[in-house]
């Protein structure tokens, strides 16, 4: 239930990036200049993920629905690629009424209390031409805990003339945490038993960023 920390961000989100500054164009298969900036997240192409054991019996999958991401990158140096992102708990996406009810309680996000979860990285270590892990500080439930998640790099391209919001990139993460470090420790199974709900929650991240293209100056008219 609490794949809240899908998050990330964040969710991851979320973001390493290739050691090269050229990256692969998905429709065109060449090479791109990716430019540095500030990219956010296109949440229409965005998912957040969770599972969780239920009883030993099945994995509980959910989602959410609200959430943000930002992320800064050089791709010259990815290795100082920065991501914040904001989770609304109250978004989860849950079938049963009353189950979304108690979701929402003081025994698990109680979100009237804390309305919202942050990510914040801390450091990205570079695992492949493709893969980074990202560290970072995920605030939930009235705790700061550090949470690790492992990031793919999809491709992107640096302008495409049927994408009007410039350049993309895209990223798949995944991770796990256990929710008792974030003081939501209800319905943990026992020791040896699978009778509850797992402390571990296993999350995974689609997102793809956007950077609006830059706009050309004027050019500068001639004095008669």
């Amino acid at each position: 239930m609490n794949r809240d920390f899908a998050i990330g961000l964040v969710v991851a989100l979320l973001l390493a990036l290739p050691t090269a500054p050229g990256f692969s164009d998905p429709a065109k298969g060449v090479a791109a200049e990716i430019p540095a900036g500030e990219y956010r997240l296109d949440p229409s192409h965005a998912s957040l993920i969770f599972r969780v054991n239920h009883l030993g019996f099945s994995h509980f999958t959910s989602q959410f629905r609200k959430f943000d991401a930002t992320l800064t990158l050089d791709p010259k140096h990815p290795e100082n690629a920065r991501v914040t992102a904001t989770i609304d708990p109250r978004s989860i996406e849950i079938v049963d009424p009353k189950l979304a009810v108690d979701i929402q309680g003081p025994q698990w996000f109680d979100s009237s209390k804390f309305p919202e979860m942050t990510f914040r990285s801390s450091n990205v270590a570079l695992t492949g031409p493709p893969t980074a892990r990202i560290t970072g500080e995920l605030s939930l439930h009235g705790f700061t805990v550090p949470v690790t998640w492992d990031v793919t790099f999809n491709g992107g391209y640096a302008s495409n003339p049927y994408d009007v919001k410039g350049s993309r990139i895209g990223f798949s993460a995944h991770g796990s945490l256990k929710r008792s470090a974030f003081g939501m420790g209800f319905g943990v199974p026992a020791p040896g038993t699978t009778m509850g709900v797992s402390d571990d929650v296993d999350f995974t991240i689609e997102a793809e960023f956007t950077r609006p293209a830059a706009k050309s100056a004027p050019a500068k008219q001639e004095k008669p």
